[in-house]
C-alpha cells in the first residue's frame, strides 16, 4: 500500500487575493501527514488560530501526487 503524504504549511500573504507569501523565510511548516483526514484536521486547527488575520493562509499540499512510484524515474531524478 502506498502512502498518500500531505504537507500542511502557511504564512502571511502579500495580498489576500493572491497566493504569494510576504516572507518565504517565515513560512510555518505545520507538518507532514499520512493521509488527507489528519492533514485536514491540522490545517483546520492552524487556520482557526489565525481567522482574524485576512492575510494568513494555510494550505494542504498533496505530496503523493508529485511522484508516481509506478513510473520509472529518469537518471537525473535518481542521482545514484
Amino acid at each position: 500500500m502506498s502512502q498518500r503524504l500531505h504537507l500542511v504549511f502557511g504564512g502571511e500573504l502579500v495580498d489576500p487575493t493572491r497566493n504569494a507569501f510576504k516572507d518565504v523565510d517565515d513560512i510555518h511548516i505545520v507538518g507532514m501527514f499520512p493521509n488527507y483526514e489528519t492533514a485536514f484536521n491540522a490545517w483546520k486547527a492552524e487556520a482557526q488560530k489565525t481567522v482574524d488575520n485576512a492575510h494568513m493562509r494555510y494550505f494542504i499540499a498533496h505530496i503523493h501526487r508529485l511522484r508516481d512510484e509506478e513510473t520509472e524515474a529518469s537518471p537525473t531524478e535518481e542521482l545514484g
